[in-house]
């Protein structure tokens, strides 16, 4: 969710802090703050977004060889300059400043303690209580190091802080457990030593490519000079030191609008890279997914998929997939809700989890419930390779989206989608459901799918037409049948996040089972309409709603021969795509909530009361 940015060097690293901030917006964006050593330890904060703290920097003429960044989302109290980080404690000649990232559970307790022993509280935060805890440990004689180390450990929840203390001004100090956060190894020699945190590695691509992931419970100290960590244990360790393949360009927004924008149209690219090792293939193999996928796939039975919000959704097209072509038993839960609720845990389960970030707290914290119910054949799919679910999994499949900055997932879906549809095409052939004339079938579908998908996106003046019509709308339903039932669900989805337009998704043939009553002319109803075996059906609920005065608005293939007419509107998207139909019509739905947002004024790529990277329960 928020964002840290930390940094020491030998040159004013108020620029670097505000630009690391700015790479890290999309991750919160309530409020923004600096905290700066400078010969003494000074503050630096504006409710709102980076560009409202950059000019308060600017005001006050901020400069510094050391400090600290934050980006906020708000999830104890308000959004408020009080409630703003940094937050600091002070007295007795000392003075701390600190970020944080997470939820820390057991602070009501923390600040019944500190404030026993005189300390004060200037905000509704959990994060104060931290500040409060590390100076009480510094003025009693513990240098800054040490200081984290034993506060963290007192620390219950999930945490990445960066920490900062007036008396050692050529240091900052670090702490992750459940949420991300990594060393940036900056230049060294020829007096010019720097290094950084961050949360994110977008953040620090401007002044460096050699990043080290912290692993649970390190503690790290940067100084110009050098830095040094120390595992949970308070053990050193060393960790490797990596030079990030992100491109800087794939983070900014080029030609585009919005990054959602960008990021709807870098999906054929995004598909193609995914694929990448399937596209010159003349079969597919289970090494796509591991070394030992081979071996857990021939003892899998049933396959559990976990995962959250959009990749929630990937996982029910999954369930249809992997039930119909490959024969596998398949459940999918929402990751949230399984880890608080007793289930039955049974052997040769294949457990999957889906995560665009890889840490997403609930969807971690899910995966760690089922391997403590001996669930152990693991396997994610992921969008970052340094992520904790990628590293937390035996098995791990990396979807290849790049960077994704619009809150509003789109090309991390789609690229799930290929990779549980290669999951489901790997086990389908070991279990002698998938001929060999099929499969290449298959394959030869799968490397048209990126000249398909551009084939879709030529449909977007039609829909920018539709979606003038959606602003001043208050409530949509949206339909599909079968394996486009979730499809609709990601479509409504897409709409609510980013148009704040109210909107649920139904399987067509609920409709006269209650939801039918909603419809009225001032209901417009979106359709999903594949030329698949239940496009007979769904023309029946479609007359359902015409029955009722609903305008439909509907996104058919080709020759699925529904016509347009009063109160009909049609826009083909080309011929049937077969099993790979939902990747494709999921693309004008993003584009209608793109466009409708935009016509109705929203902020499309941060939207209200949403974060990027959901690291918080």
């Amino acid at each position: 969710m928020c964002g840290i940015v930390g940094a020491v060097a030998q040159r004013d690293v108020v620029p670097i802090l505000i630009e690391g901030l700015r790479k890290l917006e999309y991750r919160g964006y309530d409020s923004a703050g600096l905290a700066l050593l400078n010969g003494g330890l000074s503050r630096v904060r504006a409710v709102g977004r980076v560009a409202d703290l950059q000019a308060r920097a600017t005001e006050v003429a901020a400069h510094a060889p050391s400090g600290i960044a934050h980006t906020r989302w708000a999830t104890h109290g308000g959004v408020t300059e009080d409630n703003a980080h940094p937050h600091a404690s002070s007295g007795q000649g000392e003075e701390i400043c600190v970020v944080h990232n997470g939820i820390i559970e057991n602070h009501e307790e923390l600040r019944q303690q500190l404030r026993a022993k005189g300390y004060e509280f200037h905000s509704q935060t959990d994060t104060e209580v931290i500040a409060h805890l590390l100076h009480a440990q510094v003025v009693a004689g513990l240098p800054l190091f040490e200081a984290v180390q034993k506060v963290v450990a007192g620390l219950t929840g999930a945490y990445a802080i960066a920490v900062i203390s007036r008396s050692q001004p050529d240091t900052v100090v670090g702490s992750r457990r459940g949420s991300p956060l990594l060393l940036g190894v900056g230049m060294q020699g020829s007096g010019k030593g720097e290094n950084f945190l961050a949360s994110d590695t977008s953040a620090l691509l401007q002044v460096t490519r050699h990043v080290a992931y912290l692993e649970e419970g390190d503690v790290v100290e940067i100084r110009s000079g050098g830095y040094r960590i120390v595992d949970e244990r308070g053990q050193p360790v060393q960790r490797a030191v990596v030079e990030s393949q992100l491109s800087a360009d794939a983070v900014e927004l080029g030609n585009h609008d919005h990054y959602m924008q960008k990021e709807i149209f870098e999906q054929p690219g995004a598909i193609a890279n995914t694929l990448e090792m399937v596209m010159g293939a003349s079969s597919l193999n289970s090494g796509l997914f591991g070394a030992e996928a081979e071996e857990v796939f021939q003892r899998t039975q049933q396959v559990l998929i976990l995962a959250c919000g959009t990749s929630y959704h990937s996982g029910l097209v999954a369930k249809y997939w992997l039930e119909a072509l490959a024969g596998v038993p398949c459940s999918v839960e929402i990751a949230s809700e399984y880890r608080y609720r007793d289930s039955v845990a049974l052997a040769n389960t294949l457990l999957v989890t889906i995560s665009q970030s890889g840490e997403t707290a609930d969807t971690l914290a899910a995966l760690q419930h089922a391997k403590s119910m001996g669930l152990r054949d693991t396997l994610s799919i992921c969008n970052v390779p340094e992520s904790a679910l990628i590293r937390q999994s035996k098995l791990r499949f990396l979807t290849r989206a790049g960077p994704e900055i619009g809150v509003a997932s789109t090309k991390a879906f789609t690229t799930q989608l290929a990779a549980l549809f290669l999951l489901t095409l790997v086990l389908a052939k070991q279990r002698a459901r998938l001929s060999e004339a099929r499969e290449k079938d298959i394959l030869n579908s799968l490397r048209h799918l990126p000249a398909a998908m551009h084939k879709v996106l030529e449909c977007e003046p039609a829909v920018r037409h539709w979606a003038k019509r959606f602003a001043t709308k208050h409530h949509t339903l949206f339909l599909g049948r079968g394996v486009h039932f979730p499809i609709a669900m990601e479509g409504a989805l897409k709409l609510k996040e980013i148009t704040y337009i109210h909107a649920e998704a139904y399987a067509a043939g609920e409709l006269k089972h209650g939801p039918l009553a909603l419809v009225d002319h001032d209901m417009p109803v979106v359709v999903v309409a594949p030329n698949d075996a239940l496009i007979e059906k769904l023309k029946s609920n479609l007359q359902e709603v015409r029955a009722r005065g609903g305008e439909l608005f509907v996104f058919a293939d080709q020759d699925a021969e529904i016509e347009p007419g009063d109160g009909i509107n049609i826009i083909n998207l080309g011929d049937h795509a077969g099993l790979l139909s939902p990747i494709l019509h999921v693309v004008p739905l993003q584009l209608l909530s793109y466009h409708a947002a935009l016509a109705r004024g929203t902020d499309v790529d941060k939207p209200r009361n949403l974060a990027k990277s959901v690291t918080v329960e």
